[in-house]
């Protein structure tokens, strides 16, 4: 470790110690993780200012800051499958009717499908206002070389059908999936959850008894993971400051100024999604300012750490306690945006690189037949994209070959996919948390016979 480095890390941690002092209940967790954004692109910009000439300090430094934010990390991905797998008995159990289960499921679905379909034409859109083409970008060595790599990733994608899909959702060994596998596993874990609270209530409907038992085993359980999601959660600030930190001081200016028309495009399709996932909830009654005060904490975080299933138990816990969401509805709606829907990753991202191909194909992108098929391929695909950082990349590998394109264009945007991601991520997980309130919203205004959670004080109002 050299001198510079040393003085890098102190830096650093005095950074730590300066958010340690904010507190609660002075200081909000949305104020906390704020300051820690805000530290780390000050601490990022610092490096890249005084150490730009020495870029072996700047990477020996972010060796060690990502002990913290790579920790922390760790730490989230090791309570996802532990809180999908209770949460989803949980909910379950607490339905007394299958068929709510059904009705819930069905309108999360759908709302995450369609939002999905509407990202992809704001997509296409973008595309041809900003004239962008896969024309203009040059194929270099390091490129073709990622080209080369994706074209042997494609071989196992491009064969791969809608039925094929739906199999990869279903567990075979639960085992393997509650170690996530797979980048299906959270599906197949919540299908496993779904199966085991339905046995559950067969069992407390032929013995009460037990149903009794089966109820406070459940919440018992339930307490204990939320307890040590709590305890990760309060690590946020921190983890956030370290992601930020390399996020900015190990980004390269020149990708990103060789597309930063791409990087505008993007920022501006997400932003009218935005825009849309605000329409909707301000449709349905819900203040949107409001939400997105009470959101901004989880959005913050699926900014920082580019991986929506990371964000899962952050995104649960602000349903429920903040949004007011109901547990069930909170929970489906969480880990199905994990994995379906992304509006982000699975709908701009892969609508917009097929449009950008389209003209060298001799294809018009706005051609009424090829927009309909994209999005129907756009809509299928999003079924089972990773809920984590490259999800868009994989989303990409599915759309474009089943439109008989190359993806090469992809491999050329994997150098600048850090920054465009972690917008598109927090926009799923912005669409996963629209989802919820309005599925918990529709299903109090028009469902007499919902009856939500008794065994969950949290859940007992819906916004």
């Amino acid at each position: 470790m050299t001198f510079i480095v040393l003085i890098n890390l102190l830096v650093f941690l005095g950074l730590i110690v300066l958010l340690s002092r904010l507190r609660a209940p002075r200081f909000s967790l949305a104020q906390r993780i704020l300051a820690g954004l805000i530290a780390g692109v000050a601490f990022g910009l610092l490096l890249q200012a005084t150490q730009a000439g020495n870029p072996a300090a700047i990477e020996g430094t972010l060796l060690w800051t990502n002990v913290v934010g790579q920790g922390y990390i760790n730490l989230l991905k090791m309570i996802i499958m532990p809180l999908v797998l209770v949460m989803m008995i949980a909910a379950v159990v607490r339905m007394r009717e299958l068929a709510t289960l059904g009705k819930i499921g069905g309108m999360v679905i759908g709302i995450l499908v369609a939002t999905t379909m509407v990202a992809a034409l704001v997509g296409i859109v973008m595309v041809k206002v900003f004239g962008l083409t896969a024309e203009g970008l040059t194929e270099g060595a390091r490129e073709l070389a990622r080209a080369e790599a994706l074209a042997i990733r494609q071989e196992t994608l491009a064969d791969l059908t809608f039925a094929d899909m739906l199999l990869r959702f279903i567990p075979s060994n639960i085992f393997l999936d509650l170690t996530d596998a797979r980048p299906t596993s959270v599906i197949a874990v919540v299908l496993f959850g779904i199966l085991f609270g339905i046995a559950a209530l067969q069992v407390a409907k032929d013995d009460p008894e037990r149903g009794r038992s089966i109820s406070r085993f459940v919440e018992i359980a339930q307490s204990i993971v939320m307890k040590l999601v709590r305890m990760v959660m309060a690590l946020t600030p921190y983890g956030i400051l370290a992601l930020m930190t390399k996020v900015v001081a190990g980004s390269s200016l020149t990708d990103i100024l060789q597309l930063l028309t791409f990087v505008v495009a993007s920022y501006l399709a997400i932003a009218v999604m935005f825009v849309v996932h605000a329409m909707l909830l301000r449709l349905n009654g819900v203040d949107v300012t409001d939400y997105f005060r009470k959101a901004l904490p989880v959005l913050t975080f699926a900014f920082s750490s580019r991986s929506s299933a990371a964000t899962i138990p952050l995104n649960v816990e602000t349903q429920i306690d903040e949004l007011k969401v109901p547990s069930p509805v909170a929970n489906l709606s969480a880990t199905f945006g994990a994995t379906i829907g992304q509006n982000g990753c699975a709908g701009i991202y892969p609508a917009m690189l097929a449009a950008m191909i389209a003209p060298t194909m001799g294809i018009n992108p706005l051609d009424p037949g090829f927009v309909a098929t994209l999005v129907a391929v756009v809509a299928i695909s999003s079924f089972g994209v990773a809920g984590v950082g490259g999800g868009a990349t994989f989303a990409a590998l599915i759309v474009l070959p089943a439109m008989g394109f190359p993806v090469t264009l992809a491999a050329l945007l994997i150098s600048i996919e850090p920054l465009i991601d972690m917008a598109r991520t927090a926009l799923n997980v912005n669409g996963s948390m629209t989802a919820g309130v309005l599925t918990g919203r529709t299903l109090k205004r028009f469902s007499h016979d919902w009856q939500e959670p008794d065994l969950d004080e949290r859940a007992r109002s819906v916004v």
